[in-house]
């Protein structure tokens, strides 16, 4: 059975909301002011949340960012994603997020908002049950990994937290069919499993993702980078884990050039596996990757 949560995420995740730069009014207008950044990113790796979602290979992302004078701040990205880890989808990932923010950049300021992660066209298929009589799966039905999440935001300066709360069915398709399934069918020991499915068909809203950020200027075009991040996923504690990565960014030419380190501590790795014809490739392995952006 294909893992469901080898892709992991949303930024994504995107979901920066706090990175984001509200204007001010324009002195020679009465209307408020807004601004768009539009930014293109290509990676050696697509990671989110520390787990790669091209499948250990290159990718590309488009983000488009509005700020309003007002505090209204919005988000659309578009990535590219592996369809080999994201089945029978079009092979790209959209985040959409919209909220409000106030506050001092350089001290507190805060964030709210919504978002979701879309997967078009991908789902797979998993028994959601298992008849301990027959010792057969039984109840097979699709799961889609779509999300959507609340947003919280609080920073301080250089600090950035973020807490997200999976108000969505599912978390990129964790439910008892992803997990369990992909435990009883990838373990070599299938007592975990089978435990897995004995507590029932469960889903996965009400997970929490949480992270922290913390850049510190090196000198006027380099930044140093660190990161930390959890995920407890409801119902699921074998999908828990955490990620750590740190970086440096330089800025030159016009582009941004970062070089990250990134090291993923999963609880059972079946769950972060994806096939690749014959072979099952790890999603959460420790990589370092490069990325080049540009902002427009």
């Amino acid at each position: 059975m294909q893992p469901t949560l080898s892709s992991r995420p949303l930024v994504p995740i995107g979901l920066m909301l706090l990175a984001i730069t509200v204007p001010s009014f324009a002195a020679e207008s009465q209307t408020a002011s807004y601004a768009v950044d539009t930014e293109v990113r290509v990676t050696s790796d697509q990671r989110t949340r520390g787990i790669s979602d091209s499948l250990n290979g290159p990718g590309i992302k488009l983000s488009v960012q509005a700020a309003h004078e007002s505090g209204a701040i919005g988000l659309v990205e578009v990535s590219s994603v592996s369809k080999k880890q994201f089945l029978e989808g079009d092979g790209f990932g959209l985040t959409l997020g919209a909220g409000y923010r106030a506050g001092d950049p350089e001290g507190w300021h805060f964030g709210l908002g919504l978002a979701a992660e879309l997967f078009p066209g991908a789902k797979f298929d998993a028994p959601h049950g298992f008849d301990f009589v027959n010792f057969v799966p039984t109840d097979f039905r699709s799961t889609n990994y779509n999300s959507q999440f609340a947003v919280l935001e609080v920073g301080w300066g250089a600090i950035e937290g973020r807490v997200l709360n999976v108000i969505s069915k599912t978390y990129r398709g964790a439910d008892t069919g992803g997990v369990c399934g992909t435990m009883l069918s990838l373990m070599p020991d299938p007592t975990a499993g089978l435990e897995c499915y004995a507590r029932g068909d469960h889903d996965s809203r009400g997970s929490w993702l949480y992270d922290l950020d913390y850049k510190h200027s090196l000198d006027p075009a380099t930044t140093l980078n660190l990161h930390a991040g959890y995920q407890k996923i409801a119902n699921f504690k074998e999908a828990n884990f955490s990620d750590y990565r740190v970086g440096i960014t330089h800025k030159r030419w016009g582009f941004e050039w970062s070089a990250d380190w990134v090291t993923t501590h999963t609880r059972v790795r079946e769950l972060y596996l994806a096939q690749d014809g014959d072979e099952l490739k790890a999603t959460d392995n420790n990589k370092f990757f490069v990325t080049v952006s540009r902002k427009f």
